[in-house]
């Protein structure tokens, strides 16, 4: 049978430079041998990379992984995917259909990667989270703060009682009276942004459940998150592109989608009733008449 676990090469890519040196020189050398490294023991690849078993071990942990087995399954995985294009730098001068090209298979690799290192026991609690709070606090800042209010725009559907800030001072007086069945969904791509990280650590000491949306790793954001969802974008197009956040931006609306899409199904009945009042109300602003709510015997 297929093995389903996938993404064990990306997650290495965006942790490598991140690395202490010694778990650094391992996560090279799997890269660079990866049909090699899912054959080799812990004391082999220690060896192989000339450092030790005890830092192969600590670098499965270091990259949330629960242990050599697993990051050799998902190597396996990805070995066994079609080989497929590349992240494409942009040049200055480029013709529009070279742009055309390398904008959309970056963005189509940054959301398939995304699902790569999707941990589904993480996806399920996040959605279990989202589904017993009481109001989600959604806080991003620049063209994250765009996600955030996408986020909302769609867990209004819900009927959930939402918020999306993108000023800190805003945000902070908004989740001053939290309670412990909200929940502050921290959104940031580089999981480095100081005003993101302060809204986490504000509600975390309120009491208050918290989520991250950031790139794959331990972060200031990550460290105030009950719950950590991680997107990939490593070789987001470079400067000046990047400004534009693109193939990250893309990344996080789809984590996002996946969230919803997962709580829509789990409450598919109330999500149905919910979303026939939002039709309703809809066509009434399109100039159609109220409909009539039948009696209740």
């Amino acid at each position: 049978m297929k093995n389903s676990l996938k993404g064990g090469l990306v997650i290495l890519n965006e942790m490598k430079d991140k690395l202490p040196p010694s778990e650094r020189k391992i996560a090279e050398f799997i890269l660079d041998q990866p049909h090699e490294a899912i054959h080799c023991t812990a004391t082999q690849l220690g060896e192989l990379s000339s450092t030790s078993s005890a830092a192969v071990i600590r670098l499965c942990k270091s990259l949330g992984l629960k242990g050599l087995q697993e990051l050799k399954l998902r190597i396996s995985g990805d070995l066994q995917k079609k080989p497929e294009a590349r992240f494409r730098d942009i040049q200055p001068g480029e013709p529009s259909d070279s742009i055309v090209e390398k904008v959309t298979n970056n963005s189509l690799q940054a959301i398939k990667e995304t699902t790569e290192m999707v941990d589904y026991r993480t996806l399920e609690k996040a959605v279990d989270v989202l589904k017993k709070a009481d109001t989600i606090h959604f806080f991003g800042v620049g063209a994250s703060g765009i996600i955030a209010q996408d986020a909302q725009q769609k867990f209004l559907r819900m009927n959930k009682a939402t918020s999306a800030f993108t000023d800190m001072h805003n945000a902070a007086m908004n989740i001053a009276n939290v309670k412990e069945n909200d929940v502050v969904f921290g959104i940031s791509f580089s999981g480095e942004t100081y005003e993101t990280a302060k809204i986490m650590e504000i509600a975390k000491y309120k009491g208050a459940k918290t989520i991250s949306l950031t790139r794959y790793g331990h972060s200031p954001v990550t460290a105030h998150a009950d719950v950590s969802l991680y997107i990939s974008a490593s070789r987001e197009i470079p400067a000046p592109f990047r400004s534009g956040a693109t193939s990250s931006r893309l990344a996080q609306l789809h984590m996002i989608d996946i969230l919803f899409v997962n709580l829509v199904t789990d409450q598919w009945n109330e999500a149905s009733d919910y979303f026939n009042e939002i039709t309703d109300a809809m066509d009434v602003l399109k100039g159609k008449p109220l409909r009539q709510k039948k009696a209740q015997s």
